[in-house]
């Protein structure tokens, strides 16, 4: 067929039944072809926020100091919780316990449990016993007392010095919970807050301190316990421990090693020289502050930034970085 020549009748036709079946062809093949899969969604954005914090599954048994059954609690991440957990398998309240100590039923500040709990420990709740008032008159500038507290608003005396002011008065003990001072409630108040309202307390002026000892078994009853004048003692088993933080989740970890033992042990000592108390757990954390520090302008600035709260002078910070330096070097 020419160009421009008009196309038969049985032309037109033909043509039709061609591209019919030129169509029939393309579907049969189209048919034969292998389905392709759907495409797959995006993917998720990343959670807002802060990750979660992994809660720790270990299973520690517990007793009540004065006596009771054996408790198991789990799935606690802080000091607030654990008295949380204690109180609920033994049906009293959280603010009945005063603190707790490892592996020992007795108040043994050597045993009482700071901010690492070995994961073989066996934990003893010292409950609310007697109330007791008692007369103080301070006949010189220290009371011969350190204050720790339980890391759930209460302060407590952690010792006593021999010959001191309050080591005169035998009512007072080691254990007790210092719940007010002249009739003003200080629970709640951390121990160096405590501290300092006791060393502020004017020589030869009488003022009155409620104190509320632990509940005490029947072989307990009469004791009057001094804790050790300078070691403190460790406060774990095995290899791991579970620290408990004042902030964040509680991790398992190594126990200390001897450079981080020792320096430990002598930033204790420089808190209750300088503010009247006793704590691992803080002394703890100050060391793990200063320790890779180049100088103490840095370490003073790390040390504020977790710790801010403690205000803590000066001299006591050049102190503790020369102690941790000391220990570091090898020369105590």
């Amino acid at each position: 067929m020419q160009n421009g020549e008009a196309m038969s009748p049985q032309d037109t036709k033909a043509a039709g039944a061609e591209a019919i079946e030129e169509q029939k062809a393309q579907s049969q093949n189209q048919g034969c072809m292998e389905p392709t899969a759907p495409p797959l969604p995006p993917p998720s954005p990343p959670p807002l926020g802060p990750p979660e914090y992994p809660r720790p599954r270990l299973i520690f048994h517990t007793q009540l100091a004065h006596g009771s059954p054996t408790g198991r609690i789990h799935g606690f991440t802080n000091v607030k919780e654990l008295y949380a957990k204690i109180a609920e398998v033994f049906n009293i309240s959280p603010s009945e316990i005063l603190f707790c100590t490892l592996n020992s039923h007795k108040v043994d500040m050597q045993k009482l449990l700071g901010g690492q709990i070995g994961l073989e420990d066996f934990i003893f709740a010292h409950v609310r016993g007697e109330t007791k008032e008692v007369e103080v008159t301070k006949t010189e500038d220290a009371l011969g007392l350190t204050i720790t507290d339980n890391g759930a608003g209460y302060a407590f005396i952690k010792r006593i010095k021999e010959g001191s002011t309050i080591d005169r008065l035998k009512t007072v003990c080691v254990g007790d919970h210092i719940e007010a001072i002249n009739d003003q409630s200080i629970v709640g108040c951390r121990h160096y807050e405590v501290a300092k309202m006791l060393k502020e307390q004017p020589r030869g002026i009488p003022f009155t301190l409620r104190l509320v000892g632990p509940k005490k078994a029947f072989d307990m009853i009469g004791m009057r316990t001094r804790a050790p004048k300078s070691n403190e003692g460790k406060m774990v088993n095995g290899r791991e421990t579970l620290r408990l933080r004042s902030k964040g989740a509680a991790t398992v970890q190594e126990v200390q090693n001897e450079f981080e033992e020792r320096a430990t042990k002598k930033v204790d000592d420089l808190l209750e020289s300088y503010m009247g108390i006793r704590d691992l757990e803080l002394a703890t954390t100050i060391v793990e502050a200063g320790k890779d520090k180049k100088n103490p302008d840095d370490f003073a600035e790390a040390l504020d930034s977790v710790l801010g709260d403690f205000a803590f002078p000066d001299v006591f910070l050049f102190d503790v970085w020369g102690a941790i330096g000391d220990v570091k070097n090898g020369r105590m």
